[in-house]
C-alpha cells in the first residue's frame, strides 16, 4: 500500500471528525425532534443508546465530555422526558442515566435519518461499490486504529450508523 493512501484516509477522516462536521450532522439529524434535542444533547442520547444505563461520568468518557457537561445536558433531556435518572443498584449513592421510551424513539428517528442520508448519498454509486464500501468501512473500523485493540480508550462521538 502506498504511503499516500494512509494520508488520503487520514485527511478524509479529519474532515469527518471535525467538530463542525459533527455539529452540522447532529443539527440535521435532530431538526424538529423537540426543543431539548439538538447538536449538544444528541451525543448524550446517542451515547446512552450505545452503552445502556450508566453514570454521567462513564457516559462522559464514552462521548468525550466531562461529567458536569453531561449532567447539564441530561437535565434538559430529563425535563423533556427523554431520559431518566435511576438509583444505581450497585452503589446506593450513585445515579444512572437511562433512555426513556420517548428517548429511544428519538434515537430511532435520528438513526433512520442518518441511514437514509447515507443511502441517498450513495444512490448514484453502483450497488456493488456501495456494498464494498460498507463492508470495507466496517472492517477498517473493527480492525484499524478505531477497533478495540487499536483504540486508546479516548473516543469522540461517532458519526456512524451506531449513532
Amino acid at each position: 500500500m502506498k504511503n499516500s493512501t494512509g494520508h488520503d484516509i487520514a485527511d478524509a477522516l479529519g474532515l469527518l471528525l471535525r467538530r463542525s462536521t459533527r455539529a452540522h450532522l447532529y443539527t440535521t439529524l435532530t431538526d424538529g425532534l423537540g426543543e431539548a434535542v439538538d447538536d449538544l444533547t444528541y451525543p448524550v442520547l446517542s451515547g446512552l443508546a450505545r452503552t445502556g444505563s450508566c453514570s454521567a461520568a462513564d457516559l462522559g468518557r464514552e462521548i468525550g465530555l466531562d461529567r458536569t457537561t453531561v449532567t447539564r445536558r441530561a437535565d434538559r433531556l430529563e425535563r423533556a422526558g427523554l431520559l431518566q435518572r435511576r438509583p444505581d443498584p450497585a452503589d446506593g449513592r450513585a445515579t444512572l442515566l437511562a433512555l426513556t421510551d420517548d428517548g429511544r424513539a428519538v434515537i430511532g428517528a435520528t438513526r433512520q435519518r442518518l441511514a437514509t442520508g447515507i443511502e441517498d448519498s450513495l444512490a448514484a454509486w453502483p450497488e456493488a461499490d456501495a456494498r464494498d464500501f460498507a463492508r470495507l468501512l466496517r472492517r477498517f473500523v473493527d480492525e484499524g486504529p478505531f477497533g478495540d485493540e487499536g483504540a486508546s480508550g479516548d473516543e469522540g462521538t461517532s458519526a456512524t450508523g451506531r449513532d
